[in-house]
């Protein structure tokens, strides 16, 4: 059962299966003021909810938007003060809020009723939860330690300090289950092609040797799988990196890459899009037992591998929605050879929208209540991967028995 409440720019869903509370929020700060009020209200919005849900300390993953890069170091500061030794992974994404505020704040946690889940908190960057056997490795703000002049080299070391994350707790990379990819200036120059192609084959390289999910995939699964993940613009030029992974012995548990029937896979773009390239699953499905989570990757509005309604946002956003819809559908997941399981959008509980251009933020917001309601939701101006695409939206679903 998904319950939601939205009111006054604060939203949440809790998921519930079995004894296990999964809580989402997502908040916009109610005042003005500087960046230290904004940050205190967003935060205390956050923490009311867990707290409403006996899970005032399980806030485990944290993803704070920005009004610009100058920023970051003062949000980390204000965040660092708020949580104390309850930190939870955070990443500081340079894209401004569509309401106009310094900030907007989406966070993540669990909790159980009459008992406690594990939770580890080893820095800002790494929170671990165990419950039910399986532990979920939560990586955040990841970024190049290298300064190399090239993009190329610098995305390959922040995928180099991923790792190296992960496996100083003895996760292998082929456990990640979902990226996100922020990337500043996305589709501008680099040398003579552009960032983001330079990105996808920095993470093509990458990736060259690394079986993703073999030990839980279905039989019919019979091609190359890859994380959940999202491109995303952001202000500035750095790149930023974080990422879920998960650890299990259970053997019940199935890890599905799902690919939309109406959209060409990414990894099968032709070579006008990049010469590598992207490579991600257009969701990544964790099924235990009858419940699944669905991490739905950063979705547009593209049919087959084509940009559809270019120039009208509103277009844009009724066709991505129709595109989630298809991929997390359980016709769909019926192909991927998961029968019983699938989800609509009323079973998400998570969402994230990318804007292009702010005049067309009250349009496409109209349209996501429209369809999804009341749900947990932050809208950033954000560029997009492709220059003729204007919204972009990723979330979070869950299959209930």
């Amino acid at each position: 059962m998904i319950t939601k409440e939205s009111s006054n720019g604060i939203g949440s869903a809790i998921v519930r299966a079995g004894d296990v509370r999964h809580v989402f929020a997502s908040a916009v700060p109610r005042n003005g003021g500087d960046l230290g009020e904004q940050g205190q209200d967003a935060l205390s919005s956050i923490r009311a909810v867990f707290e409403k849900h006996s899970a005032g300390s399980s806030i485990i993953k944290q993803c704070v938007f920005t009004k610009g890069p100058e920023l970051t170091e003062e949000c980390r500061q204000i965040v660092k003060d708020f949580y104390g030794d309850d930190l939870p992974a955070t990443t500081y994404v340079p894209q401004p809020p569509c309401s106009g505020k310094l900030l907007e704040i989406e966070a993540i946690g669990i909790g159980r009723e009459g008992a406690e889940v594990e939770i580890e908190r080893h820095s800002e960057q790494l929170v671990v939860s165990r419950h039910d056997g399986v532990a979920w490795f939560h990586t955040s703000h990841v970024c190049p330690k290298i300064r190399a002049p090239h993009l190329y080299d610098r995305s390959i070391d922040a995928f180099k300090q991923l790792r190296n994350g992960l496996e100083s707790k003895r996760v292998r990379f082929e456990q990640v289950v979902r990226t996100w990819l922020y990337l500043g200036d996305i589709v501008g120059p680099e040398g003579e092609t552009q960032r983001y192609k330079e990105l996808n084959r920095a993470r093509s390289d990458f990736y060259q040797d690394i079986e993703f999910a073999a030990e839980h995939l279905p039989p019919e699964i019979d091609w190359r799988v890859y994380p959940a993940s999202t491109g995303i613009g952001t202000d500035g030029q750095g790149v930023v990196m974080s990422s879920i992974a998960l650890a299990t012995d259970r053997e019940d548990v199935v890890l599905v890459p799902l690919e939309n029937p109406q959209q060409t896979s990414a990894f099968d773009y032709r070579e006008h899009y990049s010469p590598r390239s992207p490579k991600f699953s257009r969701a990544m499905a964790i099924t235990v037992g009858k419940f699944a989570t669905i991490f739905i990757s950063g979705t547009a509005s593209i049919t087959g591998s084509e940009t559809r309604f270019v120039g009208n946002a509103e277009g844009q956003t009724r066709q991505t929605f129709d595109n989630i819809e298809a991929l997390i559908s359980r016709d769909n997941f019926a192909c991927h050879g998961v029968a019983d399981m699938g989800a609509t959008l009323d079973d998400m509980a998570l969402v994230r929208v990318y804007v292009k251009h702010q005049e067309d933020y009250a349009k496409v917001k109209a349209i996501c209540k429209e369809r999804l309601g009341g749900l947990p939701a932050v809208y950033t101006l954000a560029d997009i991967c492709r220059p003729d695409l204007l919204v972009e939206i990723e979330g979070i679903a869950f299959s209930l028995p």
